[in-house]
Protein backbone atom coordinates (compact mmCIF):
# COMPACT_ATOMS: atom_id res chain seq x y z
CA UNK A 1 0.00 0.00 0.00
CA UNK A 2 2.72 2.62 0.80
CA UNK A 3 4.32 2.13 -2.61
CA UNK A 4 0.93 2.30 -4.34
CA UNK A 5 0.34 5.63 -2.61
CA UNK A 6 3.79 6.80 -3.69
CA UNK A 7 2.84 5.98 -7.29
CA UNK A 8 -0.47 7.81 -6.90
CA UNK A 9 0.97 10.99 -5.38
CA UNK A 10 3.90 10.95 -7.79
CA UNK A 11 1.39 11.05 -10.63
CA UNK A 12 -0.86 13.58 -8.86
CA UNK A 13 2.17 15.84 -8.41
CA UNK A 14 2.35 16.02 -12.21
CA UNK A 15 -1.41 16.00 -12.83
CA UNK A 16 -4.65 16.90 -11.06
CA UNK A 17 -5.43 15.35 -7.68
CA UNK A 18 -8.80 13.58 -7.56
CA UNK A 19 -10.23 12.07 -4.40
CA UNK A 20 -12.31 9.56 -6.31
CA UNK A 21 -9.21 8.21 -8.05
CA UNK A 22 -7.43 7.82 -4.71
CA UNK A 23 -10.42 5.90 -3.35
CA UNK A 24 -10.47 3.66 -6.43
CA UNK A 25 -6.74 2.95 -6.06
CA UNK A 26 -7.15 2.02 -2.39
CA UNK A 27 -10.13 -0.21 -3.21
CA UNK A 28 -8.16 -1.94 -5.98
CA UNK A 29 -5.32 -2.64 -3.55
CA UNK A 30 -7.74 -4.05 -0.96
CA UNK A 31 -9.62 -6.22 -3.46
CA UNK A 32 -6.48 -7.54 -5.20
CA UNK A 33 -4.70 -8.35 -1.94
CA UNK A 34 -7.80 -9.99 -0.47
CA UNK A 35 -8.24 -12.13 -3.57
CA UNK A 36 -4.57 -13.11 -3.63
CA UNK A 37 -4.38 -14.00 0.07
CA UNK A 38 -7.60 -16.03 0.00
CA UNK A 39 -6.58 -17.80 -3.21
CA UNK A 40 -3.25 -18.72 -1.66
CA UNK A 41 -5.02 -20.23 1.34
CA UNK A 42 -7.43 -22.10 -0.95
CA UNK A 43 -4.79 -23.50 -3.32
CA UNK A 44 -2.37 -24.40 -0.51
CA UNK A 45 -4.96 -25.90 1.85
CA UNK A 46 -3.56 -29.44 1.57
CA UNK A 47 0.02 -28.22 1.91
CA UNK A 48 -0.89 -26.06 4.90
CA UNK A 49 -2.63 -29.00 6.54
CA UNK A 50 0.46 -31.20 6.16
CA UNK A 51 2.86 -28.48 7.35
CA UNK A 52 3.22 -28.50 11.19
CA UNK A 53 3.96 -24.76 11.12
CA UNK A 54 0.70 -23.82 9.41
CA UNK A 55 -1.74 -26.61 10.22
CA UNK A 56 -3.07 -24.88 13.34
CA UNK A 57 -2.82 -21.22 12.33
CA UNK A 58 -4.15 -21.26 8.76
CA UNK A 59 -7.90 -20.80 8.53
CA UNK A 60 -8.88 -23.68 6.21
CA UNK A 61 -6.78 -26.40 7.91
CA UNK A 62 -8.02 -25.43 11.39
CA UNK A 63 -11.63 -25.35 10.21
CA UNK A 64 -12.41 -21.69 10.88
CA UNK A 65 -13.13 -21.12 7.16
CA UNK A 66 -14.47 -23.59 4.63
CA UNK A 67 -12.54 -24.06 1.40
CA UNK A 68 -15.54 -23.24 -0.79
CA UNK A 69 -16.18 -20.06 1.18
CA UNK A 70 -12.60 -18.95 0.54
CA UNK A 71 -13.04 -19.62 -3.19
CA UNK A 72 -16.26 -17.56 -3.28
CA UNK A 73 -14.40 -14.77 -1.48
CA UNK A 74 -11.69 -14.89 -4.15
CA UNK A 75 -14.21 -14.64 -6.98
CA UNK A 76 -16.09 -11.74 -5.38
CA UNK A 77 -12.91 -9.74 -4.73
CA UNK A 78 -11.57 -10.45 -8.21
CA UNK A 79 -14.78 -9.17 -9.80
CA UNK A 80 -14.77 -6.12 -7.53
CA UNK A 81 -11.16 -5.43 -8.52
CA UNK A 82 -11.90 -5.57 -12.24
CA UNK A 83 -15.12 -3.61 -11.77
CA UNK A 84 -13.32 -0.85 -9.89
CA UNK A 85 -10.70 -0.47 -12.61
CA UNK A 86 -13.54 0.10 -15.08
CA UNK A 87 -14.30 3.39 -13.32
CA UNK A 88 -10.65 4.52 -13.39
CA UNK A 89 -9.62 4.45 -17.05
CA UNK A 90 -9.41 2.11 -20.02
CA UNK A 91 -5.77 1.07 -19.64
CA UNK A 92 -6.27 0.02 -16.00
CA UNK A 93 -9.40 -1.89 -16.97
CA UNK A 94 -7.71 -3.68 -19.89
CA UNK A 95 -4.67 -4.60 -17.80
CA UNK A 96 -6.64 -5.70 -14.71
CA UNK A 97 -6.98 -9.38 -15.78
CA UNK A 98 -3.22 -9.54 -16.34
CA UNK A 99 -2.58 -8.09 -12.87
CA UNK A 100 -4.95 -10.66 -11.37
CA UNK A 101 -3.25 -13.46 -13.29
CA UNK A 102 0.08 -12.51 -11.73
CA UNK A 103 -1.10 -12.06 -8.14
CA UNK A 104 -3.24 -15.20 -8.18
CA UNK A 105 -0.82 -17.26 -10.24
CA UNK A 106 1.91 -16.83 -7.64
CA UNK A 107 0.22 -19.46 -5.47
CA UNK A 108 1.00 -22.18 -8.03
CA UNK A 109 4.64 -21.30 -8.64
CA UNK A 110 6.33 -23.09 -5.73
CA UNK A 111 5.09 -26.32 -7.27
CA UNK A 112 7.41 -25.96 -10.26
CA UNK A 113 9.99 -23.15 -9.82
CA UNK A 114 12.37 -21.80 -7.20
CA UNK A 115 11.71 -18.33 -8.62
CA UNK A 116 8.37 -18.22 -6.78
CA UNK A 117 9.72 -15.44 -4.54
CA UNK A 118 10.35 -13.24 -7.58
CA UNK A 119 6.82 -13.90 -8.83
CA UNK A 120 5.45 -12.71 -5.48
CA UNK A 121 7.67 -9.65 -5.77
CA UNK A 122 6.42 -9.07 -9.32
CA UNK A 123 2.80 -9.21 -8.16
CA UNK A 124 3.33 -6.59 -5.45
CA UNK A 125 5.55 -4.50 -7.71
CA UNK A 126 2.54 -3.75 -9.91
CA UNK A 127 1.16 -1.41 -7.23
CA UNK A 128 3.18 1.78 -7.94
CA UNK A 129 2.80 1.34 -11.71
CA UNK A 130 -0.93 0.65 -11.39
CA UNK A 131 -1.52 3.67 -9.15
CA UNK A 132 0.46 5.90 -11.52
CA UNK A 133 -1.56 4.61 -14.49
CA UNK A 134 -4.76 5.29 -12.59
CA UNK A 135 -3.94 9.00 -12.53
CA UNK A 136 -2.12 9.57 -15.81
CA UNK A 137 -3.06 6.65 -18.04
CA UNK A 138 0.58 6.53 -19.13
CA UNK A 139 3.76 4.64 -18.17
CA UNK A 140 6.79 6.50 -16.86
CA UNK A 141 10.30 5.55 -15.78
CA UNK A 142 10.10 6.59 -12.11
CA UNK A 143 7.11 4.43 -11.11
CA UNK A 144 8.74 1.57 -13.02
CA UNK A 145 11.90 2.07 -10.95
CA UNK A 146 9.82 2.09 -7.76
CA UNK A 147 8.26 -1.16 -8.96
CA UNK A 148 11.72 -2.67 -9.35
CA UNK A 149 12.44 -1.65 -5.76
CA UNK A 150 9.32 -3.49 -4.62
CA UNK A 151 10.26 -6.51 -6.74
CA UNK A 152 13.71 -6.88 -5.16
CA UNK A 153 12.59 -5.88 -1.66
CA UNK A 154 9.66 -8.31 -1.48
CA UNK A 155 11.58 -11.16 -3.13
CA UNK A 156 14.38 -10.69 -0.61
CA UNK A 157 12.24 -10.80 2.49
CA UNK A 158 10.09 -13.65 1.15
CA UNK A 159 13.25 -15.73 0.83
CA UNK A 160 13.95 -15.03 4.51
CA UNK A 161 10.41 -16.07 5.46
CA UNK A 162 10.62 -19.30 3.43
CA UNK A 163 13.66 -20.44 5.44
CA UNK A 164 11.21 -21.76 8.02
CA UNK A 165 9.84 -24.34 5.60
CA UNK A 166 13.04 -25.49 3.90
CA UNK A 167 12.94 -29.03 5.29
CA UNK A 168 9.19 -29.42 4.76
CA UNK A 169 9.38 -28.07 1.20
CA UNK A 170 12.24 -30.41 0.40
CA UNK A 171 10.28 -33.40 1.70
CA UNK A 172 7.17 -32.40 -0.25
CA UNK A 173 9.20 -31.68 -3.41
CA UNK A 174 8.16 -28.02 -3.37
CA UNK A 175 10.44 -25.36 -4.79
CA UNK A 176 12.07 -22.39 -3.09
CA UNK A 177 15.41 -20.61 -3.02
CA UNK A 178 16.34 -22.20 0.37
CA UNK A 179 15.58 -25.65 -1.07
CA UNK A 180 17.64 -24.88 -4.17
CA UNK A 181 20.61 -23.13 -2.55
CA UNK A 182 20.47 -23.98 1.15
CA UNK A 183 19.95 -21.56 4.03
CA UNK A 184 23.32 -19.80 3.90
CA UNK A 185 23.26 -19.06 0.16
CA UNK A 186 19.57 -18.16 0.30
CA UNK A 187 20.33 -15.53 2.93
CA UNK A 188 23.19 -14.22 0.79
CA UNK A 189 20.89 -13.93 -2.24
CA UNK A 190 18.34 -12.10 -0.09
CA UNK A 191 21.06 -9.61 0.86
CA UNK A 192 21.92 -9.08 -2.81
CA UNK A 193 18.28 -8.41 -3.69
CA UNK A 194 17.91 -5.91 -0.86
CA UNK A 195 21.16 -4.24 -1.89
CA UNK A 196 19.74 -3.82 -5.42
CA UNK A 197 16.58 -2.27 -3.95
CA UNK A 198 18.69 0.25 -2.01
CA UNK A 199 20.78 1.10 -5.08
CA UNK A 200 17.69 1.77 -7.19
CA UNK A 201 16.18 3.97 -4.47
CA UNK A 202 19.43 5.92 -4.39
CA UNK A 203 19.31 6.41 -8.15
CA UNK A 204 15.67 7.53 -8.00
CA UNK A 205 16.58 10.18 -5.43
CA UNK A 206 19.35 11.54 -7.63
CA UNK A 207 17.35 11.30 -10.85
CA UNK A 208 14.37 13.20 -9.43
CA UNK A 209 16.55 15.58 -7.39
CA UNK A 210 14.55 14.84 -4.25
CA UNK A 211 15.20 16.78 -1.06
CA UNK A 212 15.84 15.89 2.56
CA UNK A 213 12.53 14.18 3.29
CA UNK A 214 13.14 11.61 0.58
CA UNK A 215 16.67 10.99 1.82
CA UNK A 216 15.51 10.62 5.44
CA UNK A 217 13.02 8.00 4.26
CA UNK A 218 15.72 6.37 2.16
CA UNK A 219 18.09 6.11 5.14
CA UNK A 220 15.43 4.66 7.46
CA UNK A 221 14.29 2.15 4.83
CA UNK A 222 17.86 1.10 4.05
CA UNK A 223 18.86 0.72 7.69
CA UNK A 224 15.79 -1.43 8.43
CA UNK A 225 16.52 -3.64 5.41
CA UNK A 226 20.04 -4.16 6.69
CA UNK A 227 18.81 -4.63 10.26
CA UNK A 228 16.53 -7.54 9.36
CA UNK A 229 19.56 -9.46 8.12
CA UNK A 230 21.09 -9.22 11.57
CA UNK A 231 18.00 -10.88 13.06
CA UNK A 232 18.04 -14.10 11.05
CA UNK A 233 20.86 -16.65 10.88
CA UNK A 234 20.93 -19.92 8.98
CA UNK A 235 20.89 -21.83 12.28
CA UNK A 236 18.66 -19.41 14.23
CA UNK A 237 15.25 -18.59 12.76
CA UNK A 238 13.54 -17.52 15.97
CA UNK A 239 13.25 -13.88 14.81
CA UNK A 240 11.98 -14.53 11.28
CA UNK A 241 8.56 -13.07 12.05
CA UNK A 242 10.14 -9.95 13.53
CA UNK A 243 12.21 -9.53 10.37
CA UNK A 244 9.42 -10.44 7.97
CA UNK A 245 6.36 -8.68 9.40
CA UNK A 246 7.47 -5.97 11.80
CA UNK A 247 10.66 -4.64 10.23
CA UNK A 248 9.40 -4.60 6.65
CA UNK A 249 6.04 -3.14 7.64
CA UNK A 250 7.67 -0.28 9.54
CA UNK A 251 10.19 0.30 6.74
CA UNK A 252 7.57 0.66 4.00
CA UNK A 253 5.23 2.88 6.03
CA UNK A 254 7.98 5.27 7.14
CA UNK A 255 9.44 5.43 3.63
CA UNK A 256 6.01 6.09 2.14
CA UNK A 257 5.30 8.92 4.60
CA UNK A 258 8.59 10.68 3.90
CA UNK A 259 8.41 10.30 0.11
CA UNK A 260 4.82 11.57 -0.05
CA UNK A 261 5.80 14.47 2.23
CA UNK A 262 8.65 15.25 -0.14
CA UNK A 263 6.26 15.28 -3.09
CA UNK A 264 3.93 17.72 -1.32
CA UNK A 265 6.83 20.03 -0.48
CA UNK A 266 8.36 19.76 -3.93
Amino acid sequence: MPFALIGFFLASHQSNFKWETLIYVILCMVFARSAAMAFNRYIDRDIDTANPRTSEIREIPNGSIKANSALVFVIINSLLFIGTTYFINNICFYLSPIALLVVLGYSYTKRFTSLCHLVLGLGLSLSPIGAYLAVTGEFDVIPILFSLVVLFWVSGFDIIYSLQDEEFDREQKLHSIPVLLGKRNALNLSKVLHFLAIIILYQIGNFEDFGRFYWIGFCVFSVLLIYQHTLVKKDDLRKVNLAFFTTNGIASVIFGIFVISELFIK
